[in-house]
Formats: structure tokens, C-alpha cells, sequence
């Protein structure tokens, strides 16, 4: 068994863990994010004319996170060429926890989320790429081990020949609130 297959069953593994620990109707959804070492934090102000959610009737749609931190610092760098599918993988990750960071800034509590409706994601790579579906993995499996059944969601992975800034992934959100 090559590295790659050996991270991403190891990925698959810790994330049907969380999924288990985050389905107990006694426990928020913050408290899941708690028990798998996750913080969310403030988000930034956008930094051109945009709002990052908007919202119509019981949809909020999220606008492009891109993989930062919490701290500013980003993941940067082109799949197929500076970035394992791995370290995509965990780009998908660290741009998922932005989105939850907006998302509960918008709601006030992650709880309002009936349902995770679509990810679409966007993936820094060379023409030469084709395992944008595994990168973006990272947004989904977070998602489900996070919310359970209501992150399950229709999704799109798309290969982009540059991001802003030059970004190795971002990903957008469509979500169901109450």
C-alpha cells in the first residue's frame, strides 16, 4: 500500500470516529468540533466589495474561502506540482474551518444548520491533475464527521489554473438554516 492510499484510509478512519462522537442529540455541534481539536475563530472583514453570506429564505450561501488559518497564514502553492494530494487534502480542511468560522458568525450558533446542500471546490492545479475529487475530500469529510447525515451534499471539484493569491483551494457553501 503506496503513502497516499495509507493517509487517505487513516483520514477515512479518524473522520468515521468524529462522525460517530458527533451524533449524540445531546451534543452541540460546537462540542464536536471540541472533541476533534477544532477552533473556529473570527473571520476577517472581506477585503474587496463583497459580503461573505447571504441569505434567502432558508438558504445561506457562503461566499469562496480560501485555505487560511486563523493566524493569517495560508496554504499556498499548485496541485500536481508544489502540493501533495495530501497537503490538498488538508487545504480543503483549513479552508472548511473558515467557512464554519463565517457560518457560525452568521447564525450565532451551528445548530441552525438543517442541512449542508452544496460544496463547490476549487483547486489550484496543472492541466495535468485529475484528483481534484480527493483534495476536496477534505471539505466533505469534515462536513459529515461534523453534522452527521445533514452533511451530506451534492458537490462539484473543479481544477482552476490560478486561484487568488495563489491559494491551493477554495471552497464555496450552500446551506439549509432554520
Amino acid at each position: 500500500m503506496n503513502a497516499t492510499n495509507s493517509y487517505m484510509k487513516t483520514i477515512a478512519l479518524l473522520s468515521l470516529l468524529a462522525f460517530s462522537m458527533g451524533t449524540t442529540s445531546a451534543q452541540s455541534i460546537e462540542q464536536t468540533l471540541t472533541k476533534m481539536g477544532i477552533t473556529l475563530f473570527t473571520p476577517a472583514k472581506p477585503m474587496a466589495n463583497y459580503v461573505k453570506a447571504v441569505r434567502t429564505g432558508n438558504l445561506l450561501f457562503l461566499a469562496g474561502h480560501v485555505c487560511t488559518r486563523a493566524d493569517g497564514s495560508g496554504i499556498t502553492g499548485k496541485l500536481g506540482q508544489d502540493l501533495t494530494i495530501e497537503q490538498g487534502y488538508e487545504a480543503a480542511r483549513v479552508a472548511t474551518i473558515s467557512l464554519l468560522s463565517t457560518l457560525k458568525a452568521e447564525l450565532g450558533n451551528l445548530d441552525r444548520v438543517k442541512r449542508i446542500v452544496k460544496v463547490t471546490g476549487f483547486v489550484n492545479s496543472t492541466p495535468d491533475f485529475g484528483d481534484q475529487p480527493k483534495v476536496v475530500n477534505g471539505c466533505s469529510d469534515l462536513l459529515v464527521a461534523t453534522f452527521g447525515e445533514r452533511g451530506k451534499h451534492a458537490r462539484s471539484a473543479v481544477g482552476m489554473g490560478a486561484l487568488p493569491s495563489n491559494y491551493a483551494v477554495e471552497i464555496e457553501l450552500v446551506v439549509e438554516v432554520d
